[in-house]
C-alpha cells in the first residue's frame, strides 16, 4: 500500500456535493507529492509511504531499505517517474523518518530516477533540505541557518538551509560524503569513438569524467542528443573495462553515468560546463550535486584546486549554477568533505491516483 501526507482534498472546489476529485477505485492508491526543482533539475518528493516506515521500523538499514523498496514496491517509482504522470527526465525521493533508516538524522531518503535508484543525489538534498524544515521534520530550527542531518544510502550528509524564522530560503549547501579519485587518466576503449582517456571519481556515487572534445563534441554547442549518445557510449565502455570497488559496501560499486565536460579542470574564476548522463540516458538538468562533489574530489587529487578554494559549475542544459569547494582532507586516504550550494525552489502539490482498471497504471517509458 502506498500513502503519502501532504495537503488535503478540498470537496467544495470539486464541483459536487461531497464528491473529492479525481475519482478513484475503492482498492487504488492515492499518493501525495510535493514537488520541487534545483538549478531545473525535478524532485518529486513523497513525504510518507507505508511500506518504506514499516520496514524501517522493523530495523532495516537505509542500504537494505533500498533493496526491499526496488524488489517489492517499485511500481511506486515506475508510476511516479515514468509516463503519464512523469517523463523521461523526471527524478524523486522517499522521505523516511524513524527507524534504523534515520538513524541520528532529521530524516533519511531514498533516490528515485527513471532506470531505479540511486545511492546519493545532491539536487535532492538540497531541496529537501528546504523541505525538512518547512515541512516541520526539524523541531527547533535556527536563525539564520539551520543543519538539516540525512541519511542518504552512500552515508550521511548535512545540509545547511536558510531561515528566516517562517520560512526556509537559499541558497542550502551541503557537506558531502568523503569524496575521492577512484581511477585518472584511465584509457577505455569506446566503439564508435576510439580510445579515450577517462577520470572517475567518487560523489556518493561514481562517474566518469572526460572532456566532449575527445569526442569530436562541445559541451555547450552540441546538439543534446549527440552529447548523450557518446556519453552513454563511455558509461557501457567503462562498465565493461574497468571493475569499481567502494571502501565501505559493494552496494555502492556502480558507475552511475558520464559526465562530458569543457575541460576546464585547473582552478578558474570562471565558470565550468558540464552535462550529466545518467542511468538509461537520463539527462541531468542541474550541474549535477554529486557530480560537482566527485569533479572537485578529482581536482584536488590531481593538485588543480586546493582546500577552500571555490569553483563555480554550469549546466549545459539550463544554464544553472552550483558552487563547490573542498572543505577537508578525509583520513588517511586522499579523501575529502565537499560542500556543494545551489538553489532549489517548490513548484507546487500533486495528488496523484491509480485506478486498478488502468492498463498504464504503472507508467511506461518511451525512450
Amino acid at each position: 500500500a502506498m500513502a503519502a501526507r501532504g495537503g488535503g482534498d478540498s470537496d467544495s472546489d470539486s464541483g459536487g456535493a461531497g464528491r473529492a476529485l479525481p475519482p478513484h477505485s475503492p482498492s487504488g492508491v492515492v499518493l501525495q507529492t510535493v514537488e520541487m526543482h534545483t538549478g531545473g533539475e525535478p524532485l518529486r518528493i513523497i513525504p510518507r509511504l507505508e511500506a518504506a516506515e514499516r520496514a524501517a521500523a522493523a530495523g532495516l538499514s537505509l542500504l537494505s531499505l533500498r533493496r526491499e523498496v526496488a524488489a517489492r514496491h517499485d511500481h511506486v517509482r515506475r508510476a511516479l517517474m515514468h509516463e503519464p504522470r512523469g517523463h523521461a527526465g523526471m527524478y524523486g525521493a522517499v522521505v523516511v523518518r524513524g527507524g534504523a533508516a534515520a538513524e541520528g538524522a532529521h530524516l533519511a531518503a531514498l533516490f528515485l530516477h527513471c532506470a531505479g535508484y540511486s545511492a546519493m543525489c545532491g539536487h535532492a538534498v538540497m531541496a529537501l533540505g528546504r523541505f525538512a524544515l518547512d515541512y516541520g521534520l526539524v523541531a527547533a530550527p535556527t536563525c539564520p541557518e539551520t543543519a538539516v542531518r540525512l541519511r542518504c544510502p552512500c552515508g550521511p550528509v548535512t545540509a545547511f538551509v536558510p531561515w528566516d524564522g517562517r520560512r526556509s530560503g537559499n541558497p542550502v549547501r551541503f557537506h558531502s560524503v568523503p569524496a575521492f579519485a577512484a581511477a585518472t587518466d584511465l584509457a577505455i576503449d569506446v566503439p564508435g569513438h576510439g580510445k579515450v582517456v577517462v577520470d572517475i571519481g567518487y560523489g556518493g556515487t561514481f562517474y566518469a569524467f572526460l572532456s566532449a572534445e575527445q569526442l569530436g563534441l562541445d559541451v555547450r554547442s552540441s546538439k543534446t542528443r549527440d552529447l548523450v549518445s557518446a556519453a552513454s557510449a563511455v558509461t557501457e565502455a567503462v562498465k565493461k573495462q574497468f571493475k569499481l570497488h567502494h571502501p565501505e559496501s559493494e552496494d555502492l560499486a556502480f558507475l552511475y553515468g558520464t559526465i562530458l565536460t569543457d575541460g576546464k579542470d585547473a582552478f578558474s574564476e570562471e565558470p565550468t560546463t558540464n552535462i550529466c548522463v545518467f542511468a538509461d540516458e537520463q539527462v541531468d538538468r542541474s550541474p549535477t550535486g554529486s557530480g560537482v562533489t566527485a569533479r572537485i574530489a578529482l581536482q584536488y587529487h590531481k593538485g588543480l584546486i586546493q582546500l577552500d578554494q571555490s569553483r563555480t559549475f554550469q549546466s549545459s542544459t539550463t544554464g544553472s549554477l552550483f558552487t563547490g569547494k573542498a572543505e577537508a582532507k578525509f583520513g588517511n586516504y586522499n579523501a575529502v568533505i565537499v560542500e556543494v550550494s545551489g538553489e532549489a525552489f517548490y513548484t507546487g502539490t500533486a495528488t496523484f491516483t491509480v485506478e486498478e482498471e488502468d492498463p498504464l497504471k504503472h507508467g511506461f517509458f518511451l525512450k
